[in-house]
């Protein structure tokens, strides 16, 4: 065996692992919910697209959690909660990558915004009638 051939062969072996790594990267993608597979398709590194996951994951979280179910608090109490929010999101960016977690938090910040900017509304609206 001489050298061309066995670089002519360890060329093929190369180009046949690239080609199944194409095709379990295709079918990874495929599997990826929306903003997820568009993260990673469009970011320049896997990393990068995992932080940037995982920053939308949180900031979603804690719009939700806000706008949903905070209460008045003390701010040492505050800290605590968006710490173990933050723990929470590392456990749901992993469920993010293949389930439509990000658009369902998308989903959910509309609706409280909607019942928040209309709560908001009648109560301007009943003080402004206590007013008249």
């Amino acid at each position: 065996m001489d050298i061309k051939s066995a670089l002519l062969g360890e060329l093929n072996v190369i180009q046949v692992a690239e080609q199944a790594n194409v095709e379990e990267t295709a079918k990874a993608y495929e599997k990826m919910a929306g903003i997820t597979r568009f993260l990673y398709e469009n970011l320049p590194s896997y990393e990068m697209a995992g932080y940037v996951l995982f920053a939308l994951v949180f900031l979603l979280s804690a719009l939700v959690y806000k706008l949903g179910f905070a209460k008045k608090l003390k701010l040492s109490q505050n800290i605590v909660i968006y710490i173990f929010l933050f723990l929470g999101c590392i456990i749901l960016t992993f469920f993010a990558l293949y389930l439509p977690m990000v658009e369902g938090l998308i989903v959910a910040a509309l609706i409280l915004i909607i019942y928040k900017t209309r709560l908001w509304r009648e109560k301007r609206e009943e003080q402004q009638a206590a007013n008249q």
